[in-house]
């Protein structure tokens, strides 16, 4: 999309990814009255430094967020990359929810980083989201990623 990708199915959804600055976790509901049902949220994601993205989304989360709760109990989730940060939709004025607005729906397990892979972490999110240094360390932050099952792609 946009000239910055691989043409075809795999270049839109590397674009997706490497472009998309949040998506949408859908998770399995771990608590109260709505346990055992689907809970979603939007998050900040990156996939990489700047200039190194992998495909792999990282997230800055914190216990204190419901969804995360839910992820601790039960890893299985889906991320929805809606094409709304690209500008094919703007440019050919076309509402983010038209069909021809690509998604990217990835599912797999949320897992925590490991120590190895912190730094590389940090990297990815505060490259792309420098602000969230700033956000309240009492929240106990930490990071997770999603280890990829299946990729669904959109594109019509």
């Amino acid at each position: 999309r946009e000239g910055g990708g691989a043409p075809g199915r795999a270049g839109t959804a590397r674009f997706l990814a490497r472009h998309n600055s949040w998506g949408f976790v859908a998770t399995r509901a771990a608590r109260g009255k709505i346990q055992g049902m689907p809970y979603g949220n939007c998050l900040l994601l990156s996939d990489g430094p700047v200039n190194n993205s992998t495909g792999i989304p990282f997230f800055y989360v914190t216990p204190k967020d419901n969804t995360v709760t839910d992820l601790l109990k039960n890893p299985m989730a889906s991320l929805t990359l809606p094409e709304a940060d690209g500008n094919f939709c703007r440019k050919n004025v076309i509402d983010p929810e038209d069909p021809r607005c690509a998604r990217l729906t990835l599912t797999g397990q949320m897992v925590t980083v490991p120590p190895e892979e912190v730094e590389f972490a940090k990297q990815a999110m505060f490259s792309r989201h420098p602000v969230v240094r700033k956000w309240p360390r009492s929240y106990e932050w930490f990071f997770m990623k999603m280890n990829i099952e299946h990729i669904w792609l959109q594109s019509w």
